[in-house]
C-alpha cells in the first residue's frame, strides 16, 4: 500500500482546478495454478498497477487512466479527464454537478488465516496432484482437473475533499471437474469450491471441502451416467444453494442494478422488467422473500466497506416480505433517479468507471431444515449446481439447467436423475416460493466473474443463501 500512498501524493499536486475530483489507483497481482489428468498446467502470473481519474467541472463528469504513473503520465491523463469534462459539459444526458462528492476515510482488508504465500509453490502443486488422482479413481473418468487460484487487489481512493479510502482484497479460489463416460453418455461434476467463491486465504481450502470433496464429485460424475432423466412437467423445485446463487444472481440481481432501469445497459446488457414506479408496492415474491445487500458480511465475495465512488458501504434491505424497496443503485444513479439505494458503484480494474454492480447480494434466512423443505413436497425435484443458464434481455424469462438432480416423492428423496433443468419467469417465480432454508443451512458464496458495461467489466459478487422451496415450476430433462 506504500507505493500506491506515493503515487496518490503525485495525483494531488498534478490536479487540474475544478469543482471535485478523485483518484483510485489500483494494485492487482493474481495467480493461476492447475492440474489436468495428473498433469501439471502452465501456471498464469499477472500485475497491473494503474490510476482511475473522475473530474467533475463546468457542469461535466470527465475520466483518465493511466499506468504511467509519472508526473508527465498523470498530468496527461488529467488532461484527458478535462477534456472529456468538457464535452460531458456540452452533450451529456445529465448534470455532472450529480456525481457524489466523498470525505470518507476509512481502511478495510480481507479476513486472511493463512496467506498465499504461507504454502510453498511446491506445496501446492502437490496439494492438486494429489486432488486430481483422487478424482481418477475409476477407469470411467475420462477428465479431471484441480486448480488453486489467488487474486489480491491494493487500492487506494483519495478525492478533492479530503476523502481517503484504502482497502485490500484477498481471494483463495479453487475447485474440481470430474467427466465420467460411458459409451454415448458423459457426465461432468464439479466441488472443491468451484462455485464458492469468498474472500481469505487457504483457509478456505478446508471451507469449502477441496481436498475431501474429490472423491464425491467423482463418484456423482460416474452415478450420473446410469440414472434416468429428469422428468418432464410441473413439479415443485427445491434449489441447493449453490443454484441459489445464480437464480438470485439473474432474477433479482441484475433486474435491481438501476443503471440498466435507467437504460444505461440496453445497448449491450439489456434492460429490466422493473420500472422505477415499482418500488416501495411491487410484488416480487412471495413473503417469505427477502433479500439484502450487506457488504459486512465476513468473507463474502464483495465485502467492503466503501465502495469504488467513495460511499460508506451499509446493510439495506431490498425486498422485505416480497415487497420491493429499493434498487441496487450507486449515488449518482440515485441523484439521477430520485430513489434510493446503496453503496454499489464498483469497477472491475483501474482502467474501467465504476458502474452499477451487484456486491453482495443475499436470500436471507427463514425457518425451515433442509428435511423439512423435502417433507413439504409430495412430487418434486432437488436441483444441485449450475451448468446451464439463459434469460431474456429484460432479465425476465428463463431456463437454467443443473448437474445434478434427485427426485422427491412423499417428502422423501429419492434417486439420482441427470441432466435436470428449470425454466420459469422472474416476475411470478419468486411468488412461488414456500419454504427458505435456517441459517444453519445458508452458504455463502458467489461468482468470480459477472459481466457487464461498454467497455465490458467482470467483478466478484457475493450471493449467500440456503436452500428454497418453489411450488409448481415447469422442469425438464436433457432431451427437451
Amino acid at each position: 500500500m506504500e507505493h500506491l500512498s506515493a503515487i496518490a501524493d503525485r495525483c494531488r499536486r498534478s490536479a487540474p482546478a475544478g469543482d471535485y475530483w478523485s483518484a483510485r489507483l489500483e494494485s492487482e497481482d493474481t495467480d493461476e495454478l492447475a492440474v489436468r489428468q495428473r498433469v501439471t498446467e502452465p501456471s498464469v502470473l499477472g500485475s497491473s498497477l494503474g490510476v482511475f481519474l473522475t473530474l467533475v467541472r463546468g457542469g461535466g463528469i470527465g475520466y483518465g487512466a493511466t499506468s504511467d504513473l509519472s508526473a508527465a503520465g498523470l498530468a496527461a491523463a488529467w488532461e484527458r479527464a478535462a477534456g472529456w469534462a468538457e464535452l460531458h459539459a456540452r452533450l451529456g444526458l445529465f448534470d455532472g454537478g450529480l456525481y457524489p462528492r466523498s470525505s470518507l476515510r476509512a481502511e478495510y482488508a480481507s479476513p486472511v488465516a493463512e496467506p498465499w504465500e504461507s504454502l510453498s509453490l511446491v506445496a501446492k502443486l502437490d496439494l492438486l496432484r494429489e486432488a486430481c488422482a483422487a478424482l481418477e479413481f475409476d477407469d470411467r473418468i475420462v477428465d479431471s482437473t484441480a486448480w488453486l487460484g489467488r487474486r489480491r487487489v491494493q487500492q487506494l481512493l483519495i478525492t478533492s475533499d479530503g476523502g481517503e479510502i484504502r482497502q485490500v482484497f484477498d481471494q483463495v479460489s479453487s475447485g474440481l471437474v470430474a467427466v465420467a463416460n460411458a459409451g454415448s453418455q458423459t457426465q461432468s461434476r464439479h466441488g472443491g469450491g468451484a462455485d464458492w467463491g469468498g474472500q481469505g486465504g487457504h483457509e478456505r481450502l478446508a471451507r469449502v471441502g477441496f481436498r475431501a470433496d474429490a472423491q464425491r464429485v467423482a463418484e456423482e460424475a460416474i452415478a450420473l451416467l446410469a440414472a434416468p432423466e429428469c422428468p418432464v412437467g410441473v413439479r415443485d423445485l427445491i434449489l441447493m444453494p449453490s443454484q441459489m446463487v445464480l437464480q438470485i444472481h439473474e432474477s433479482i440481481g441484475h433486474p435491481l442494478e438501476l443503471d440498466r432501469i435507467l437504460g444505461d445497459e440496453r445497448n449491450y446488457a439489456g434492460t429490466s422488467f422493473v420500472t422505477r414506479d415499482m418500488f416501495g408496492s411491487y410484488r416480487y415474491g412471495s413473503e417469505l422473500l427477502n433479500v439484502t445487500f450487506d457488504p459486512g458480511v465476513p468473507g463474502e465475495l464483495a465485502s467492503a466497506v466503501a465502495d469504488d465512488e467513495g460511499t460508506l458501504a451499509e446493510r439495506q434491505v431490498l425486498i422485505r416480505a416480497g415487497i420491493l424497496e429499493r434498487p441496487l443503485g450507486s449515488r449518482l444513479s440515485q441523484a439521477r433517479s430520485g430513489l434510493p439505494g446503496v453503496a454499489n458503484a464498483r469497477a472491475c480494474a483501474w482502467d474501467r468507471p465504476p458502474i452499477d454492480r451487484m456486491a453482495n447480494l443475499n436470500l436471507e434466512p427463514g425457518q425451515d431444515s433442509l428435511a423439512s423443505l423435502i417433507g413439504q413436497v409430495e412430487r418434486g425435484v432437488l436441483m444441485d449446481t449450475n451448468r446451464s443458464w439463459s434469460i431474456d434481455d429484460s432479465r425476465n424469462k428463463f431456463q437454467f439447467g443443473c448437474e445434478l438432480g434427485r427426485l422427491i416423492e412423499d417428502g422423501e428423496l429419492g434417486g439420482l436423475v441427470r441432466n435436470p433443468g428449470y425454466r420459469g419467469i422472474s416476475a411470478s417465480f419468486w411468488r412461488s416460493l414456500a419454504g427458505v432454508g435456517a441459517a444453519a443451512s445458508q452458504e455463502v458464496r458467489g461468482v468470480y466473474t459477472c459481466g457487464k458495461g461498454e467497455p465490458n467489466q467482470a467483478v466478484p459478487v457475493g450471493h449467500a443463501s440456503p436452500p428454497a422451496l418453489f411450488r409448481d415450476v415447469e422442469v425438464f430433462g436433457g432431451g427437451e
